[in-house]
Order: C-alpha cells, then sequence, then structure tokens
C-alpha cells in the first residue's frame, strides 16, 4: 500500500477550495489563488494540531506543577503485567481487581472464583439435596461459558464431577462433626480435673 505523497495533498485542498468558492457562488478561483488557498488551509491544519500539542503539554505540565502526578499507584515502580503474554481483558481484570467489584464479569472470569470459593460453598448447606443442586447449577455455568455465546476470555475452569464432590462434601461434614465431639468431649472433662484438684487441695 503506497501512501499520499504531499502534491496529492495539495491537489485534494485546491480541490476543495474551488469546490467551496463555487458553492458560494463566487467566481472561479484563479491556478495562483488556488494555491493561496491551499497554503492557507495547509496552515490552518498545521496550527491546529501544534495548538492542541502545546494544550496537551501544558495541561500534564500544570499537572505535574500541582503535584497530581506524586502518589500515583505505580510511581517510580515497574508496571506489572507488562512483561507477561498480552491480555486483552487486563483493564477489566484491574477494574474488578481495584474496585472489588463481584458478580461482574466476563462470565469465564466470575467462573474461576466460584470454583475456588465452591467447596466453603458447598459446607455451607445443610442437606445433600441442595449440595447437588449447588453442583448441577455449577455445571451448567461452565458449560454455557464454553459456548462462547457472548464472546470472552477462555473458559478453564473445569466442570465438577457430581458424584466425587457429594462423597468428599461428606467426608468433609463428618471430620467437622468428629471436631467438634472432640471439643465437647474436652470441655467437659476440662472443669471436673480442676474441680477435683481444687477438692484435692482442700
Amino acid at each position: 500500500m503506497t501512501s499520499a505523497s504531499p502534491r496529492d495533498g495539495l491537489e485534494a485542498r485546491l480541490e476543495r477550495a474551488a469546490s467551496l468558492r463555487a458553492g458560494a457562488g463566487g467566481p472561479a478561483l484563479t491556478e495562483e489563488e488556488l494555491a493561496h488557498e491551499a497554503e492557507q488551509e495547509a496552515l490552518r491544519e498545521k496550527r491546529a494540531k501544534v495548538d492542541t500539542a502545546a494544550r496537551a503539554d501544558y495541561l500534564v505540565r500544570e499537572a505535574m506543577a500541582q503535584g497530581k502526578f506524586d502518589h500515583l499507584e505505580y510511581s517510580g515502580k515497574p508496571v506489572p503485567g507488562l512483561d507477561g503474554a498480552y491480555d486483552p481483558d487486563w483493564w477489566l481484570k484491574g477494574l474488578i481487581r481495584r474496585e472489588n467489584l463481584s458478580g461482574l464479569g466476563p462470565e469465564a472470569i466470575l467462573l474461576r472464583t466460584v470454583d475456588r470459593e465452591l467447596d466453603a460453598t458447598l459446607d455451607s448447606l445443610p442437606s445433600e439435596r441442595q449440595v447437588r443442586e449447588a453442583l448441577e447449577e455449577f455445571n451448567r455455568r461452565v458449560i454455557n461459558a464454553r459456548r462462547q455465546l457472548q464472546g470472552g476470555p477462555p473458559v478453564v475452569t473445569p466442570a465438577r464431577d457430581v458424584e466425587a464432590e457429594v462423597e468428599r462434601w461428606r467426608e468433609r461434614r463428618a471430620a467437622v462433626v468428629v471436631v467438634a465431639e472432640e471439643e465437647t468431649a474436652t470441655a467437659e472433662r476440662g472443669p471436673r480435673w480442676w474441680r477435683r484438684v481444687w477438692r484435692g487441695g482442700n
């Protein structure tokens, strides 16, 4: 693909100036007037660009003078994530992390959080039926996210084996019951032992 030459740009500006004059109902421009109009147009464009750049430079310098850049999060430090592979959703993940948002974002990212917390969620449920329902709902979300109906990052969260997870839930629940019983037995033995020592001392 070839780039436009300065001459092409000049000719385009000449044609535009001629059409503007013709549209205004005035006499046609001479070759010299067309060239002058084109030069003026080029000068106006250059000034506009310079003015915009100068204004941006002024605003940045003014903000620096007011100390608005002094306490930025990564001031004087390398910005994290720049040395790894490019992630098109870096800004969204950063927003969710900075604002501590929950329930927002692509389903593939939300599922990672749900997956990390799933055992604790299941342990809070009182019945096996509710555990199964929660696992089936989780698997439905994983399958729907894999279909990528709404686009987004790839889904790396695996579905759960319902029977295996229910068995693990039973084991964790039984372990909690055993620990609770041991703590209760220890609490009941403790006062009696101290009572015997106290009575023996008298």
